[in-house]
């Protein structure tokens, strides 16, 4: 728990200890099976909302394909009928022709060429017009289908399409006019088309007019004017500018509430195409789902929005009925048993004034209450308990007096340490009047340890200060090695605030002192001892290598099962010849590393220790595992992990 919330469950648990026990299970009723029924409740109805909202929204999509692919085939019959009408050469050399046509021409071309038109228009019955207006003053016009180009030239489509030089414009029109003013305004002049407007150029690169090819939005978008199913859903062509377009007659709200939704804003370009996005959104206090895609050919957006108020009602009103029966079964269960405690907590009062007896001081208390059932077991058990604190307040008196008797011999070893350390310091003084540094800082050192040996605050230090006790002792070894041995450390400062056993790693250095200048590597200069540390899950890896002698892979074998022996009183075999930092020269048996070994499994568990790595004449490697404790930052933050090699 962290350290933040510890206070507040506290102060709930004080609080809580206050009431009743009847108050307390009625909390436990509402903690066991009221909140989590709640809260069971609204999960499941959030994953059936969740549900029945991907259910909309894959209906939604399909729908939404369907009408793309209707809008795909209409692209193409528009697209088709632009290149077979420009795919006519006497429709290309009438309107670029560079002589006035005679009467015989222009009937023999109204009755061929036009009338080809006018039956590829009638043969495609969502055609609605196929128009080609020419800048050629020379050409006559030919209703319904060549006509001027000044008659558009006004048009705010005009522009755009000579920009695209050759390319299609898309444009959604709202009315339906003729270029040919007519004064006569019929039904017809005021229905929503599609445009396919391109420019024509003949030969490439000259501009010789605009072909222009309609068809009405009840045909182009089939779809979005077919109406909505079961009153729930509609589907909506909706441009970038807000422009709405849909069948009003079907519509699933009025045109002001869709007006006022501004679909248009809430929309935006999918990131590829064929990709579908979705909101929410409340119209007229109902909730309603929108899903849409973007198709950039033309430039709009299909919407398909559907009506949830019926879907989530039901829902809420099993989630409803759902929680007034928990409600109703918490109160049955509070109900019944408040009779059931009346007859337990009578005999829970005569414990009670029993125990209050033994609270005053008077443990030879007989507590009256008996039987086979709970109580009765806690009574049982409270005299138990009763036997052994008078057990304990014996041993305790005991204990405090052989704690008064440790406390004194302590005294009296710190009186004689001090001694030694004064001794030590004048001895010191003595070598540095005489200008022999080298003794004087040898006595430092030594008298570095004999304080850290003997101050034994705990069991625990940080790294740092087992590190300065080795640096300590390798400075006295190196009076007598005429400085070949080299201690180096590899470590963060983070590092050095990690949590080891006191003397710890100083027996394993002194192994590396002893046997890794024997042999072979006494004759191939200093001896190096390096020492690093990683992480390796959860758990704190130090190595410590030495360059000297090593061992063979048997020797190695064996010096393991050693380390790992149990202490059956039996005497461990000497290995005599192996070396480096937990190699065993003549004479030696693994005891110190042994001893090491032991510590770390006794105050860390079985899963720690040591165990030894070698490779004859070039390294001696010591791993040891403990448990990653560092004493700034916890057990929050691991180091980083070095490489073993």
């Amino acid at each position: 728990m962290p350290k933040r919330m510890r206070p507040w469950a506290d102060l709930f648990i004080r609080r809580l200890e206050r009431y009743s026990l009847q108050q307390r299970l009625f909390f436990s009723y509402i903690v066991i099976i009221l909140i989590p029924g709640i809260v069971f409740s609204l999960i499941m109805f959030r994953q059936l909302n969740e549900s029945y909202t991907k259910d909309v929204i894959r209906k939604s999509e399909s729908s939404i394909e369907v009408e793309k692919t209707n809008i795909q085939n209409n692209m193409e019959t528009m697209e088709r009928a632009v290149q077979i009408a420009l795919s006519d050469r006497e429709v290309m050399n009438y309107i670029d022709r560079s002589t006035d046509p005679d009467p015989a021409e222009l009937i023999e071309f109204s009755s061929n060429t036009m009338n080809n038109l006018l039956r590829l228009q009638f043969n495609n019955p969502d055609l609605e017009h196929i128009r080609i207006f020419s800048d050629n003053l020379l050409i006559s016009e030919i209703w319904p289908v060549f006509l001027k180009e000044s008659r558009v030239a006004n048009e705010p489509w005009y522009d755009e399409v000579l920009r695209l030089n050759g390319g299609a414009l898309w444009e959604i029109s709202e009315r339906d006019k003729e270029p040919i003013q007519n004064h006569i305004r019929d039904e017809k002049e005021f229905r929503q088309k599609m445009s396919l407007l391109r420019e024509i150029e003949y030969p490439k690169g000259k501009h010789v007019g605009i072909i222009q090819v309609d068809m009405l939005l009840s045909r182009f978008f089939p779809s979005t004017y077919a109406g909505h199913s079961n009153g729930q859903s509609q589907m909506f062509v909706v441009t970038p500018s807000g422009g709405l377009y849909y069948d009003p007659s079907r519509s699933l709200l009025p045109a002001s509430e869709l007006a006022a939704a501004r679909l248009a804003e809430k929309l935006s370009p999918t990131e590829h195409a064929g990709a579908y996005r979705h909101f929410n959104l409340s119209l007229s206090g109902e909730p309603y789902l929108a899903v849409y895609a973007y198709i950039d050919s033309i430039g709009a957006y299909v919407v398909q929005l559907t009506s949830l108020q019926a879907g989530l009602a039901d829902l809420n009103k099993a989630r409803n009925t759902i929680l007034l029966v928990n409600v109703v079964l918490i109160a049955i269960l509070s109900v019944s048993t408040f009779f059931l405690n009346s007859l337990i907590l009578k005999k829970l009062r005569q414990l009670t004034l029993s125990m209050k007896k033994i609270r005053q001081g008077d443990f030879n208390v007989q507590l009256p209450v008996g039987g086979g059932s709970e109580v009765g077991e806690l009574t049982f058990h409270f005299r138990k308990m009763m036997g052994k604190i008078n057990e304990l307040i014996a041993d305790a008196v005991n204990k405090q007096a052989a704690t008064k008797e440790a406390e004194l011999k302590t005294l009296k070893n710190q009186i004689d340490s001090h001694f030694l350390y004064n001794t030590l310091e004048n001895i010191k003084m003595l070598a540095e009047v005489e200008n022999q540094r080298p003794i004087s800082d040898a006595l430092t050192s030594l008298g570095s340890m004999m304080r850290y040996n003997l101050r034994w605050s705990g069991e625990y230090v940080r790294l740092r200060e087992e590190l300065n006790h080795a640096r300590h002792y390798v400075a006295l070894m190196n009076l007598r090695f005429d400085q070949r041995i080299v201690l180096r450390a590899e470590l963060t400062e983070r590092d050095l605030d990690l949590e080891v056993l006191k003397m710890s790693l100083q027996p394993i250095i002194e192994n590396a002192v002893k046997h890794g200048l024997n042999g072979h590597a006494a004759s191939e200069g200093n001896l190096t001892i390096t020492l690093t540390t990683y992480t390796d899950e959860r758990a704190q890896m130090i190595v410590i290598e030495d360059n000297g002698a090593g061992m063979s892979p048997e020797k190695t074998r064996r010096l393991n099962e050693k380390i790992r022996a149990s202490d059956d009183g039996r005497s461990m075999e000497t290995s005599a010849d192996s070396g480096g930092t937990s190699g065993r020269a003549a004479g030696g048996n693994g005891i110190g590393l042994r001893n090491v070994h032991q510590r770390l499994q006794l105050f860390y568990g079985s899963e720690y220790g040591l165990w030894v790595e070698s490779e004859e004449h070039r390294y001696t490697r010591v791993m040891i595992k403990l448990p990653y404790f560092n004493l700034i930052g916890g057990e929050t933050e691991h180091v980083q992990t070095l490489d073993r090699r």
